[in-house]
């Protein structure tokens, strides 16, 4: 995936520049790096891509319904950082891209993670790895792990709960506020609040199987396991279908030579 591949070249000895941003300017970041890796032929990205893309409701925690003025402030917060810029193509709309490689000092698969955590907030490590996996190759959690420990010594990544099974982590460019409240959110090692705040929707029967395992299944480690796993595979495929359609849409807004 070729999101802008000669920006992250070095990126990670570079000096980072990243400092804590609001909510909306995290999500517009978010985005950015992920329609980049995603859908690269629709990158840059128009204003109206970013503004569908910001308020789209697969992938997002929470989510939000941004108009086309907010997103233009944010644009302009970002660029003042340095974490974003305009880019004129040979058509009349102007187009956007990230510098997220220089500013937050990181490499490819190192961005992947930091934009999913931007986009979704904190998560479970094999929540993280199932959805920044479709940006980057991240073959299992434990593939996953030295990747947070480098994002962790950069103080980009904090833990929330204690290593191990259901660990929550959660990146560390929150508002002091924020983070205040994130923190004492998950102080008693709870679950990703995601799981209990995001809109219900209508169960499918590996979702029921998952959530609800029968008695003969819940003591089999193995089995509970294999039942998560396919329960993220269909989230996954939900969210590549979204994405498919959202390129498609875009490619038909690009401007004709």
């Amino acid at each position: 995936m070729n999101d802008e591949h000669s920006s992250s070249v070095g990126s990670s000895d570079s000096a980072a520049r990243w400092q804590a941003l609001p909510a909306i300017d995290r999500r517009v970041a978010g985005v950015l790096v992920e329609k980049a890796k995603t859908v690269p032929d629709a990158y840059p990205m128009s204003l109206n891509a970013i503004r569908t893309a910001t308020n789209q409701k697969s992938n997002r925690y929470p989510v939000m319904e941004l108009e086309v003025e907010d997103i233009e402030e944010s644009l302009e917060r970002l660029r003042e950082l340095g974490a974003a810029a305009e880019i004129q193509g040979g058509g009349r709309v102007s187009r956007y891209r990230h510098y997220m490689y220089e500013w937050l000092g990181v490499d490819k698969v190192e961005l992947a993670v930091m934009a999913e955590l931007l986009l979704r907030g904190p998560q479970t490590v094999g929540e993280l790895r199932g959805r920044a996996a479709r940006m980057e190759p991240i073959a299992d959690v434990a593939a996953l792990r030295p990747i947070l420990q480098s994002l962790i010594s950069k103080n980009l990544v904090l833990s929330l709960t204690p290593e191990g099974r259901g660990q929550i982590v959660t990146h560390n460019l929150y508002k002091p506020r924020e983070l205040e409240k994130i923190r004492a959110e998950h102080s008693g090692g709870g679950q990703s609040h995601m799981a209990e705040s995001e809109p219900r929707r209508e169960a499918t029967p590996v979702m029921q199987a998952a959530s609800n395992p029968p008695a003969s299944i819940s003591g089999d480690t193995e089995m509970a396991d294999r039942l998560n796993r396919l329960e993220q595979e269909l989230a996954q495929v939900r969210q590549e279908v979204t994405e498919l359609r959202q390129r498609f849409d875009m490619l038909g807004n690009m401007p004709r030579p």
